[in-house]
């Protein structure tokens, strides 16, 4: 009661924000002769005048009645149309990181002009993002010539780009696209290999049409690119034809082997590593198996990730035990969970291994995909500095708006008074009764001259209501959301007399339905057309226009209530445009989804009951009431769904920000040298403390184990035994110094072969190389987490609490991981000459050109990738004994192709 009091003596926080805004508005109405008086030549010049005077500090808001009256002027100069006031108070909406609802045929897209040309004055960018592709060319050509009129740039961002113009289209002061592309753009260039391969720059301000579509609509679902997770189910076959010919390592005790096998299991820890035996011997196999080169070594940069097939196919063979870890039914290898018993239908084992395991029961190999990267609209979108969105239904959502997004919703008045006649819903106890009467009705419409535009919420129920129109012989168009331009025509010419429109509700949004048909359409479909040509075009469309505003105008049919309010809004919002004539009514029937979750077998009996006939229609405004607060509910309920999905994947999303800060980062530096530095001293320190720890006497210490862990992990072979042999005092700290010294020794002789510069390049390929694979690794098992963490509510422990909890910990375990992995992989590569160094930085090159062709989908939908991220390039390999293609003379094994 005292908010209705306080609102009614001081205004809604709509009202005072419009108030204030009205003020600007009627500085720039008093700018308007003066601007008027402009030259084109002085008036283009105000784009450079404002941008010198923001380079001195002034701020942008200070510019707003200027920069209006500038474009406004620019406007009807360019495209003969003068902004009206409400499209100034839009454009400040727009402005104000506020949501602008605007009704239909308000002129959304000529009030966008304003906010993007402020905007773009600094130099930073702006993103115009709308629903598809054709309204993001459409809206950019449209425009281009206002803007290139008052010297700024357009660019266009479409799917399928090559990066060059995408970093073109970005560059632009004012850029179009859709909400995918953009998205897919984001996830992409945290994806890049070099600086060069991304395209967008820092996100300054979004501007989104049908904003509720976008950030309401396709909230639940992310944005994902997939790929093939390992390489091609051929090096499978061929790895695990050498793995029964290894020899497992005997393990004595503690400290000594017996035998010279080629691998040792570790069952507790269920990993496999080879020996050094081993490792000659598998490299011995894969060259007589063709797999590999002759002096190649599985180590060496461009076979690295074939050490992770070999491990792979080990694993599978003596550590997954078919019917204890796995059964093969159908053809399929089927997990079974350990905890359980029970099959895990549908999961696979990671890093290959599922691969390798169906190789080694000869059943057909699947295609792995794995996550690369994902991220939600939700959080996309909060990533700009500023953002703001223009519809015209949001006030129904201006909840959700508020609390995820921190955008107010403004309902921006209309030019002129709403006059469209919102009819009472008629309910049907049948389908088919009620189909009957939208027949009828559009009959007797027609007949009259006025148009009339069927919404279904399918695109199946649409061709049911076609059908009958077919029958009843009722010519008509049907809409889908297959072609957009199609759709856009169709839409165009929805208002010409007795035309019948099918389409869905949210077919055809973002083009006006003109009473009488479009005249503009007409003439742009002419080749040339006279001056005469255009003029009777004119005046045949204003007997037209007349004709249709005498029969009543666009009259709406909804067939159905949609679960949301605001769908059923953005229906009848594509009648009444400016003040024109137009009616709306809903059928429903008793059989129609909504209608099942509000009424009850009982109250459909009660119907019949109180005599309701076949034909006959329920209507009263207590129905239309009811059945408002039954979307309400459900409206509430998918808010509750969007929200919670939120919470979720702001925990990722942390994570993600995280990770592609530390990686643009590490692309925008040229050495990681001391990175790598303070790296090899905390993971040495660490693999050290785990044998030797800190203030422990000798007796204590694990030397034979740090030995092997030193070799085996760091390629670095030393003889402590033989030391403290020789000097039995030896303390822990020198001791730790001693092999931090050779450590760094070894690998100054590394860089030694191949010089500083290739030793920099290198460290930062492995460094990204090693964080994307674990980034990959880590989305997985964020996924897995995420679709069982539900089940902690029955041990009475908050679910969402769980989650965050395991993810840190998780997340942190990745970050010790991305440490030793790289340290392991520098310390082991064999670094032979700079012209692989150079090789490996081709494959990064194709992998990155790879990249921007992957599939791209929604969460969804199936995904695979186009093409694999680990192709090998194409380059020659040279023999160990063959003649160095330097042109020495000399063996290559001798000259470039030197070993450590």
């Amino acid at each position: 009661m005292l908010i209705k009091l306080l609102t009614k003596f001081f205004g809604s926080s709509n009202d005072r924000t419009l108030r204030r805004m009205r003020k600007a508005v009627e500085l720039i109405n008093k700018m308007e002769p003066d601007f008027a008086k402009l030259s084109d030549d002085e008036l283009k010049e105000k784009t450079v005048e404002f941008r010198a005077r923001l380079e001195k500090g002034e701020e942008l808001e200070s510019l707003i009645p200027e920069a209006f009256a500038t474009v406004r002027e620019a406007s009807k100069r360019v495209f003969g149309m003068r902004h009206f006031d409400v499209q100034l108070l839009g454009g400040m909406v727009l402005n104000d990181r506020c949501i602008a609802e605007m009704r239909t045929g308000e002129g959304k897209t000529l009030t966008a002009t304003l906010p993007a040309y402020l905007n773009a004055l600094s130099g930073k960018g702006v993103h115009v993002v709308t629903v598809n592709d054709y309204l993001a060319q459409r809206d950019a050509e449209n425009n281009r010539a206002l803007f290139e009129f008052l010297g700024l740039s357009i660019g266009i961002n479409l799917p399928g780009m090559p990066s060059s113009a995408k970093r073109a289209a970005y560059a632009a002061d004012i850029t179009y696209g859709t909400n995918n592309e953009y998205g897919f753009d984001y996830l992409r260039d945290n994806m890049a290999f070099s600086p060069e391969d991304r395209v967008q720059r820092k996100l300054n301000y979004a501007l989104v049409d049908e904003v509720d579509s976008i950030l309401i609509d396709e909230a639940r679902t992310p944005l994902i690119i997939s790929g093939p997770a390992g390489d091609s189910s051929e090096l499978c076959i061929q790895v695990n034809k050498i793995i029964p010919r290894l020899i497992r390592q005997e393990k004595e005790d503690s400290d000594t082997f017996q035998g010279e096998g080629h691998f040792s299991v570790d069952e507790k820890a269920r990993q496999v590593h080879l020996t050094e035996r081993g490792l000659v011997a598998v490299e011995e196999l894969m060259v007589s198996e063709g797999i590999m080169q002759e002096g190649e070594s599985l180590y060496s940069p461009g076979n690295i990730m074939m050490m992770h097939h070999v491990t792979a196919a080990l694993r599978a063979h003596v550590l997954f035990t078919r019917d204890v870890d796995y059964i093969v039914k159908d053809g399929e290898v089927i997990i079974v969970d350990d905890h359980t018993g029970r099959t895990l239908q549908g999961r696979r084992w990671s890093d290959g291994l599922h691969q390798a395991v169906e190789v080694k029961e000869g059943v057909e190999i699947q295609n792995e995909n794995q996550t690369l990267a994902s991220i939600t609209f939700q959080n996309y979108f909060r990533l700009y500095n500023k953002l703001a969105g223009m519809t015209g239904t949001a006030d129904t959502e201006a909840f959700e708006f508020s609390s995820i997004y921190k955008l107010d919703t403004i309902v921006v008045p209309t030019n002129r008074p709403m006059v469209r006649k919102d009819l009472p819903d008629l309910v049907y106890m049948t389908e088919m009764e009620k189909i009957g009467a939208i027949i009828e009705d559009i009959r007797e419409r027609t007949a009259n001259g006025q148009p009339v535009l069927v919404g279904t919420i399918s695109i199946e129920k649409s061709e049911v209501v076609s059908d009958e129109l077919n029958k009843a012989g009722i010519k008509h168009e049907v809409l889908n959301a297959k072609f957009h331009a199609r759709e856009a025509d169709i839409v165009a010419q929805a208002g010409q007399p007795s035309a019948v429109t099918i389409a869905t509700n949210m077919a055809g949004r973002g083009t006006d339905i003109v009473l009488g048909g479009s005249w503009q359409a007409e003439i742009a479909a002419l080749e040339n057309p006279t001056a005469e040509q255009i003029e009777a075009i004119k005046s045949a469309w204003k007997v037209r226009h007349e004709a249709v505003l005498a029969s009543g105008g666009l009259h709406i049919i909804g067939t159905e209530r949609h679960e949301s309010r605001r769908i059923d809004n953005q229906l009848r919002g594509r009648s009444g445009r400016q003040g024109d004539n137009g009616s709306s009514r809903f059928y429903l029937s008793m059989e129609d989804a909504l209608m099942r979750i509000f009424a009850s077998d009982r109250v459909t009996n009660m119907m019949r009951k109180l005599g309701m006939k076949l034909g006959e229609a329920i209507e009263h405004p207590w129905v239309t009431k009811a059945i408002a607060n039954a979307q309400r509910k459900v409206e509430s309920r998918n808010f509750d769904i969007r929200n919670q999905l939120l919470e979720y994947d702001d925990v990722a999303s942390d994570q993600r920000r995280a990770i592609y800060t530390q990686r643009n980062e590490l692309l925008d530096v040229s050495d990681v040298s001391e990175t790598i530095a303070s790296i090899r001293e905390d993971v040495f320190k660490a693999t050290i403390d785990g044998y030797i720890p800190p203030q422990s006497l000798e007796e204590m210490w694990d030397v034979a184990g740090l030995q092997e862990r030193l070799s085996n992990d760091f390629d670095l072979n030393l003889s402590i035994a033989e030391c403290l042999d020789k000097e039995p005092d030896l303390h822990e700290e020198t001791l730790r110094e001693r092999i931090m010294e050779e450590a760094k020794a070894q690998y100054q002789r590394k860089e030694e072969v191949v010089g500083e510069e290739m030793m920099r390049n290198f460290e930062k390929g492995v460094m990204l190389k090693t964080l994307d694979s674990l980034w990959k690794e880590h989305l997985a098992a964020m996924d897995y987490l995420r679709q069982g963490i539900h089940l902690r509510g029955y041990a009475q422990k908050d679910p969402k609490q769980e989650y965050k909890r395991e993810s840190f910990a998780m997340f942190a375990a990745m970050l010790e991981s991305l440490k030793y992995e790289v340290i392991s992989t520098l310390s082991k590569v064999q670094v032979r000459m700079p012209e692989e160094i150079e090789q490996m930085e081709e494959q990064r090159r194709q992998e990155a050109e790879h990249l921007a062709q992957q599939q791209l989908s929604h969460a969804d939908a199936d995904t695979e990738a186009a093409q694999s991220l680990s192709e090998q390039t194409g380059e020659r390999k040279v023999g160990r004994n063959n003649p160095c293609p330097c042109g020495s003379g000399k063996k290559y094994k001798q000259c470039h192709g030197r070993l450590v």
